[in-house]
């Protein structure tokens, strides 16, 4: 049995660490979201940062380009998620285990180098597809703003989609294997099954899910910098790579923290939003 100084040992590095590296941190970027700071000096200008944002036109457009990349994201990845970890749990043999590596490897990929990957995909791959299929459409998807768009979202969701098959997995295991007997013995169909038995009870999964999917694409930063840079003409650039050219590109920190932290309460409101419904749907 533990001791309860031995219990203090295990905790105090643990709020060391959250005290010192977090909410310090936090609340000296509060501080400076009320400067002009530039790394350097600093003056406390109020929230003339704040009312500057609002009139921002490249902040208002990488951040309404991150609620709709989010949007997207979060739909397919649970989507694609869902239908992988019904496939590999579909039936009990060798080849699932395969393909859960198959579906799980991309999200081992680095960031930068999987935008790498597909930055190669978008450009030399499609372009020779365009040429031998006659089909214009394939050139240039990352020059321009709509297929960048897409051409971030693919990326993302290949990356994300077997991480969360894996959150899917967990929850279809542990479905009472005698309730999906009880329905096929009664003549359900496999979709029945589905629609009637087996989502009804994936409901905290699909909290999870939508919250993991929902933070990870709000930050999504090295994906976007090795995949389009931002460009054509700061169209692709999302609200975490604006965050950083703002801060240590232009050096107008002060700036940037402001922008950091409008990001963070709204990601933090639609988190607890779509917390609360989803915890309300799992009641009901």
């Amino acid at each position: 049995m533990l001791k309860r100084h031995q219990y203090y040992g295990f905790i105090i590095p643990a709020l060391v660490f959250i005290i010192g590296i977090i909410i310090i941190l936090f609340i000296y970027g509060d501080f400076d979201s009320f400067t002009n700071s530039n790394g350097i000096s600093r003056q406390f200008i109020g929230l003339k940062n704040y009312e500057l944002l609002f009139h921002d036109y490249n902040f208002l457009q990488s951040f309404w380009l991150t609620v709709k990349f989010s949007v997207v994201s979060v739909i397919l990845i649970n989507l694609v998620g869902l239908i992988f970890a019904l496939i590999v749990t579909h039936k009990d043999n060798w080849f699932n285990n395969t393909l859960k590596t198959i579906f799980f490897v991309p999200n081992l990929i680095g960031g930068v180098l999987l935008g790498f990957i597909w930055q190669f995909i978008f450009t030399n791959a499609f372009k020779a597809l365009a040429v031998n299929l006659s089909q214009s459409w394939l050139n240039g998807w990352l020059s321009d703003e709509t297929t960048g768009f897409w051409g971030m979202v693919i990326l993302f969701t290949w990356q994300m989609s077997g991480y969360i098959m894996l959150v899917y997995i967990s929850f279809l295991n542990a479905i009472p294997k005698n309730s999906i007997e009880a329905s096929t013995l009664d003549g359900a169909s496999e979709l029945q099954t589905f629609f009637h038995v087996k989502l009804p009870q994936l409901a905290p999964a699909f909290t999870i899910s939508l919250f993991l999917t929902l933070a990870n694409s709000f930050k999504m930063y090295e994906q976007n910098l090795a995949l389009t840079n931002g460009g054509p003409y700061r169209s692709t650039e999302m609200i975490s790579m604006y965050i950083y050219n703002t801060a240590f590109v232009n050096f107008q920190q002060g700036y940037a923290q402001a922008a950091g932290i409008i990001l963070f309460i709204v990601v933090a409101v639609v988190s607890f939003v779509q917390l609360y419904f989803s915890r309300k749907g799992e009641r009901q």
